[in-house]
């Protein structure tokens, strides 16, 4: 979540009388992440997260979004649905931008997971994958290994290497080496493909919420227990591995949803992917944030210590 585009109160009132959601309190923009406008919306009656979509949401996706938000929520899954105005409607239009009003979920984000936390986003994941293997429609996964090669050429050679020397002839190396090594023929589902702690929303060691599905396609269910496992697993440097985080995420899913043998085999590999993935769209944004923008930018390095891991040890996983 982040602020690109700036909306003035007196807007933000206006807007809201299109819903039964009482009147405007306060509204704060919201800092964190990197994708969207998102501020923090207190009614008279409730509270809400309102997002205006930015950058790489195209919003002829949200149909696809909001539906399998609708779907979880159906099947008993902690998501936050998008809220319909008096019309019925969940998409609308604010400051030049496309728009929803989106259910505030209780809990909070951590920062430093405990294993029964890692455990129990295990198991959150599963049984979304489990709830979304016939979810039509379907979603080309648009961060997938067909989109790495045209996103390190965006970076540019020269940018890659300010971040880092010779990082430019790393991400080419492993670029060749994943589609030479890419799985195929792997279970499929809608997935969240960016299950990061801040997407989890927790009371203890409960989920009460699982949020940001702006990613979310239709990909190999292991490629999101990968991205997964790339989010919970490491510090936040990606220097340090922690192993019980791992063995706790790991069993929390296999439990919930047993992961099949060719799955299992498969997730080193597409681990590294997933490495390769957050390296390459943190670089890219690390090089084009605009710095008017309210938004913190993230440390491409943290994903580049995850990628050599995964490429040091393919026994990372445990079940």
């Amino acid at each position: 979540m982040a602020v690109y585009t700036r909306v003035a109160s007196e807007e933000i009132e206006t807007f809201l009388q299109q819903y039964e959601v009482g009147t405007l309190v306060s509204a704060k923009g919201i800092a964190e992440g990197v994708e969207n406008s998102n501020y923090l919306i207190e009614t008279t009656k409730d509270r809400f997260i309102l997002t205006l979509y930015e950058k790489r949401v195209d919003p002829e996706d949200l149909p696809f979004f909001l539906g399998l938000l609708d779907d979880l929520q159906r099947a008993g899954l902690p998501v936050p649905p998008a809220i319909k105005d008096r019309h019925g409607q969940q998409i609308q239009q604010l400051a030049g931008r496309t728009a929803c009003l989106i259910q505030f979920l209780p809990g909070v984000s951590v920062s430093h997971p405990t294993p029964g936390q890692a455990k129990a986003a295990g198991q959150a994941l599963a049984k979304m994958h489990e709830a979304t293997l016939n979810y039509e429609p379907r979603r080309t996964n648009d961060m997938g290994l067909a989109s790495w090669a045209r996103l390190a050429n965006d970076c540019g050679e020269a940018e890659l290497d300010k971040i880092e020397v010779g990082l430019a002839d790393i991400i080419s190396s492993e670029l060749r080496f994943l589609e030479q090594h890419w799985p195929k023929d792997l279970t499929v589902s809608a997935i969240h493909a960016d299950l990061f702690p801040d997407n989890v929303l927790m009371l203890g060691d409960e989920v009460t919420g699982v949020i940001d599905f702006y990613f979310s396609c239709t990909d190999f269910t292991a490629y999101d227990v990968a991205v997964t496992h790339a989010a919970w697993c490491f510090s936040d440097d990606g220097s340090v591995y922690q192993e019980s985080l791992s063995a706790a995420l790991m069993a929390g899913y296999h439990h919930a949803r047993p992961i099949m043998a060719n799955e299992f085999a498969a997730l080193p590999i597409l681990a590294r992917g997933a490495a390769l993935r957050f390296l390459l769209t943190r670089a890219y944004d690390w090089i084009n944030t605009p710095p008017e923008a309210l938004v913190t930018r993230k440390d491409p390095m943290a994903f580049l210590n995850r990628l050599r891991f995964y490429q040091n040890n393919a026994d990372a996983f445990t079940l």
